[in-house]
C-alpha cells in the first residue's frame, strides 16, 4: 500500500456525474499516468468521438494511453505488469464490460474474466483508479442485451469494490466515500487497529469527535462533550457511531462527522499524581555502552539522547526501535482574537484530508507505519472574554484524553505522536506558556504565516492583543493546571494533557511537536511531573515558544532541523532518523579492543612489577627521546644509560659545576 494508504480506488457515478474528473484529480499529483481507455467502436459516431476528444484534452501531456477495447483481457495483464511507482487510470469499466459481452467473443466465461480482473486488482503493485458507471439506480432495461449489460456491470462493480482499497460515489459533482482503506471488512467489527502490529497490513485511522455544547458557560455532563446523545459505558474508545444513530450501530466509513468516546468514571486526575518513572539505570547504562560500540567515528552525537530515552522508557540497556506508533491528531477551534489570520475552512480541509488518508501528515504516517486517531473537540470561547470551558468540561476532557492513551497502549502501540490542527491554537498555546512559565507573551507568540509564504503582521497583532487581555483578565486568578485549562486552554489542550498523563500511566513514550504539544506538556507537568520523563522533543522547529517551553520542561530538542511542516508532521519526519539511531545502537557490536583484558596483547599494562614497596607506578621504557627508564638493568654502574647520558643528572647545575 502506498504512503497515503491506498493503491486502488473505484470511483462510481452516473452519467455526467463528474466521476471522471474526480478520478483524474485523485492522480493529479502523479509524475506520469497511464490512461487505460476501454471504449470500443464509435468511429462513425461524431458525438461519441467528441466525448472521447473532450477527455483527451483534459489529460496532461505527460500521460500515456493504453487501449483495451479490442482485447478486454489485456486490462488484467496491464494491472499485473504495473510497477510500484506507476499510476494507472482506467476509464471506464462500462466500456470494458461492453467489450467483454461483444458477441464476437461469445461463448465466453464472463464471470471468470471478472474474477480474474478482481484478482489482478488485489495483486497490483501500482496505484490504480477505476471509473465505472453506477447502473443500479436506474430502471431495469427492457431489452435482453440491456439487462445482460447491467447485470454484468453490477457484478463487476461489486467484485472491484470488494477488491479495491477505497470506493467513492460521485453524485452531481460531489463525492462520498463508501469504503476507506482502513474500513473493517466485516460489518460487525467496531474497534479499529486492535490487531497486533505484525498483522496490520496498513496504517489505520480512528476518528473521535466531540460536538459543541449549546452554551459553554453552562455546566456539562460527560455525555454533553460527546457527539452522540446516548453514550454507552465501557464502549470501545474507537467505536465508530454514525450521527443520529444508536451507539450500537457501527459506521462503515471513518470520515463521518461523529464518533464516540466512552464515559470515564472512577478516575481522579488531580495535581500530585504518582505516575510511573522510566528506568533510572537503563538510560545511563545505554549511554555508557555506546562509548565502546564499534563505530568508525565518534558515534551518534545528539542522537545518543534518543537511545538513552528509548532505553529508559523500555527498561533495557539495548532498546528496540519503535515499530507501532499512533498519531493523536487533536483538532480544536478557539473564538476571539486567537483565531485572527486562521481560515477555519482550510483547517477543516486539512483535517478531512487526514481522515481520508491524504496530505502531508498522512503520507508521513504511512511511511512510519503509524495509524492516526483524529479527535474533533468542542469549540472554545474567546479567552480574552472569560473562561473558555467550564470545570465539568475540563474534567471530562482530561479523562477522555487519558483513555485515548490507554486505548493506544491496549492496542499494542509503542509510541504516541501528539499532533494538532486547529483554529487559534498558536495564540492559546502562547497564552498558556506565558501564564505557566512567566514567559514574555509577545516574544513566544509565533508569527502568522499565510498561504503563499507571507506573514500577516496585522493578524499577529490581533493575537497579541488577545493574549495580553487574557493575561490581564486572569491576573488575580489561580494558576493551577485545571484553572489554566478552564480560563485559556479549552477542550483540545485538556485532551492533549490528559493523553500525556495517560501515556505516562501506561509507560508509553510520547513525541512532542509544536506549540500545542509543549503547552499541553506544561499543563500536564503540573498534574503529574513524571510526564516530562516520558516525553521526547525531536525538533523545536525554530519556534521560540517551543524552545522556551521545552527548556522549562527540561527537554532538549534532539535535532536542529528547523522543520515547519505543521504540528505532528515535524516529529513524523524526524522519526525515521530516531529509529535508525536506536537500531544502530542495538545492532553495533562492542569494539574488539574493549574486549581485551589488561595484560593481554591488546592493551599495554602500565603497572610495572617491582620489589620496592615505595614505588607504586613506573613509567614505561622510552623508545626515543624522553624521560629515562626506571629499569635498573639498562643503567650501568657509572650512572650512564645505554645512550651514554648521565642518568643521575636532574637538570641541576650543581653536578656540572663540580
Amino acid at each position: 500500500m502506498s504512503d497515503d494508504r491506498w493503491n486502488t480506488v473505484l470511483v462510481l457515478g452516473g452519467i455526467r456525474s463528474g466521476k471522471s474528473a474526480f478520478a483524474e484529480a485523485l492522480v493529479a499529483d502523479a509524475a506520469a499516468v497511464r490512461y487505460v481507455a476501454t471504449a470500443v467502436g464509435g468511429e462513425d459516431d461524431p458525438e461519441w468521438r467528441g466525448r472521447i476528444e473532450a477527455h483527451q484534452r483534459r489529460r496532461p501531456q505527460s500521460w500515456s494511453t493504453e487501449e483495451t477495447g479490442a482485447d478486454p483481457a489485456r486490462l488484467a495483464t496491464l494491472l499485473a505488469d504495473a510497477k510500484p511507482d506507476e499510476t494507472l487510470l482506467v476509464d471506464d469499466l462500462g466500456g470494458w464490460v461492453a467489450a467483454l459481452l461483444d458477441p464476437a467473443r461469445q461463448p465466453n466465461d464472463d464471470e471468470a474474466d471478472v474474477a480474474a480482473l478482481a484478482a489482478a486488482v488485489r495483486g497490483c503493485a501500482g496505484r490504480v483508479v477505476f471509473v465505472s458507471p453506477e447502473v443500479g439506480l436506474a430502471l431495469v432495461p427492457t431489452t435482453p442485451v440491456g439487462r445482460a449489460f447491467t447485470d454484468a456491470l453490477g457484478t463487476t462493480n461489486q467484485a472491484l469494490a470488494e477488491a479495491c482499497d477505497r470506493v467513492a460515489l460521485v453524485v452531481a459533482g460531489r463525492a462520498v466515500w463508501l469504503k476507506d482503506a482502513s474500513s473493517p471488512v466485516s460489518s460487525d467489527i467496531s474497534v479499529l487497529s486492535e490487531a497486533p502490529p505484525a498483522t496490520v497490513a496498513s496504517p489505520a485511522f480512528a476518528s473521535l469527535a466531540f460536538a459543541s455544547p449549546a452554551a459553554v458557560a453552562e455546566p456539562v455532563a460527560d455525555a454533553e462533550l460527546i457527539a452522540v446523545a446516548e453514550p454507552v459505558a465501557e464502549a470501545p474508545v474507537f467505536a465508530q457511531v454514525a450521527a443520529g444513530e444508536p451507539a450500537a450501530t457501527t459506521a462503515a466509513v471513518l470520515h463521518e462527522p461523529t464518533q464516540q468516546l466512552p464515559t470515564i468514571s472512577g478516575l481522579a486526575i488531580e495535581p500530585g499524581m504518582d505516575l510511573p518513572m522510566p528506568d533510572s539505570d537503563a538510560g545511563p547504562d545505554a549511554r555508557d555502552r555506546l562509548i565502546g560500540v564499534d563505530f568508525a567515528g565518534a558515534g551518534l552525537g545528539s542522537l545518543t539522547e534518543v537511545v538513552e530515552f528509548a532505553a529508559a522508557t523500555q527498561g533495557t540497556t539495548i532498546p528496540r526501535a519503535w515499530s507501532s506508533p499512533r498519531v493523536l491528531l487533536v483538532s480544536g477551534a478557539h473564538d476571539g482574537g486567537a483565531a485572527a489570520g486562521d481560515d477555519p475552512a482550510d483547517v477543516e480541509r486539512r483535517v478531512a484530508e487526514v481522515e481520508r488518508g491524504e496530505g502531508v501528515l498522512s503520507r508521513l504516517a504511512g511511511q512510519a507505519g503509524a495509524d492516526i486517531a483524529v479527535l474533533r473537540l468542542i469549540r472554545a470561547g474567546a479567552m480574552e472574554d472569560g473562561p473558555v470551558i467550564d470545570d465539568a468540561a475540563v474534567e471530562v476532557a482530561l479523562r477522555q484524553g487519558w483513555r485515548v492513551a490507554e486505548a493506544a497502549a491496549d492496542a499494542g502501540r509503542d509510541l504516541l505522536v501528539l499532533a494538532s490542527i486547529g483554529v487559534g491554537t498558536d495564540a492559546v498555546a502562547a497564552a498558556v506558556s506565558a501564564a505557566t512559565t512567566a514567559a514574555e507573551a509577545v516574544a513566544v507568540l509565533p508569527r502568522v504565516l499565510r498561504p503563499g509564504g507571507f506573514y500577516d503582521d496585522e493578524a499577529w497583532m490581533a493575537r497579541c492583543a488577545a493574549v495580553r487581555d487574557t493575561l490581564h483578565r486572569i491576573r488575580q486568578e489561580s494558576r493551577g493546571a485545571k484553572d489554566i485549562l478552564r480560563e485559556i486552554g479549552g477542550a483540545d489542550l485538556a485532551v492533549a494533557a490528559g493523553a500525556l498523563l495517560g501515556a505516562a500511566s501506561r509507560r508509553l513514550p510520547v513525541l512532542l511537536d509544536g506549540p500545542v504539544g509543549i503547552a499541553a506538556a506544561l499543563i500536564a507537568r503540573d498534574i503529574g511531573s513524571q510526564i516530562r520523563h516520558w516525553s521526547l522533543l525531536p525538533d523545536d522547529g525554530g519556534i521560540e515558544l517551543v524552545r522556551q517551553g521545552s527548556d522549562v520542561l527540561g527537554l532538549e530538542p534532539v535535532l536542529d532541523l528547523g522543520l515547519g511542516l505543521g504540528e505532528g508532521a515535524n516529529a513524523l519526519a524526524a522519526l525515521p532518523l530516531l529509529r535508525t539511531a536506536i537500531t544502530l545502537a542495538a545492532a553495533a557490536p562492542v569494539h574488539p579492543a574493549m574486549l581485551t583484558e589488561p595484560g593481554d596483547d591488546g592493551l599495554t599494562d602500565l603497572i610495572v612489577p617491582n620489589d620496592d614497596e615505595d614505588i607504586d607506578f613506573a613509567e614505561p621504557t622510552s623508545g626515543g627521546p624522553g624521560p629515562a627508564t626506571t629499569d635498573s638493568a639498562t643503567t650501568d654502574s657509572a650512572g650512564t644509560d645505554s645512550a651514554g647520558t648521565d642518568s643521575s643528572a636532574t637538570g641541576s647545575s650543581t653536578t656540572a659545576g663540580e
